[in-house]
């Protein structure tokens, strides 16, 4: 979950190019380009730190197929501040990376979206009770329209 430096590609994908959902779950995994979801639709959680995943279908334009591309997702607090987790080296952001690329499938029309499909899996996250975030995702540098999906952590009962 720690931060790295890296440069946006000179052909970055724009919110013309490419449509996102996003989904919330307990679970999921990607296994020839299909999401596998348990758990899944949720917007409330807690109080306390429990596993969780990201589940993301992402739908490429033709013409950016065969470019490899870059995809952070950043979780922030209702006030879109990046929330901060203790590590070892200190405070540090939530935050996951990763590459794609797709290449276009024999067989389908010159023109169709193509799909990629990605699986975030997250161990349990210490978040303030009653409180509200979001994961923003953001490809080859560019935040898109829709690419968040929030969440609400239940508020902790009075012993």
């Amino acid at each position: 979950m720690a931060s790295l430096s890296r440069q946006v590609p000179a052909s970055s994908i724009t919110s013309a190019d490419v449509h996102v959902t996003m989904l919330l779950c307990d679970a999921a995994q990607v296994a020839e380009g299909k999401l596998y979801i348990l758990g899944g639709g949720w917007s409330i959680t807690g109080p306390g730190p429990v596993p969780s995943a990201i589940a993301i279908k992402i739908e490429v334009d033709w013409h950016e197929a065969d470019r490899p591309h870059h995809w952070e997702l950043f979780l922030e607090d209702a006030d879109g501040r990046p929330v901060l987790v203790d590590t070892p080296e200190g405070a540090q952001p939530v935050e996951v990376r990763g590459e794609f690329a797709v290449e276009k499938p024999a067989g389908i029309p010159e023109g169709a979206p193509i799909d990629v499909a990605l699986a975030v899996n997250l161990g349990p996250i210490p978040l303030e009770p009653g409180a509200r975030y979001s994961w923003r995702l953001v490809i080859d540098g560019n935040a898109l329209p829709g690419a968040s999906v929030a969440f609400s952590t239940r508020p902790r009962l009075a012993e």
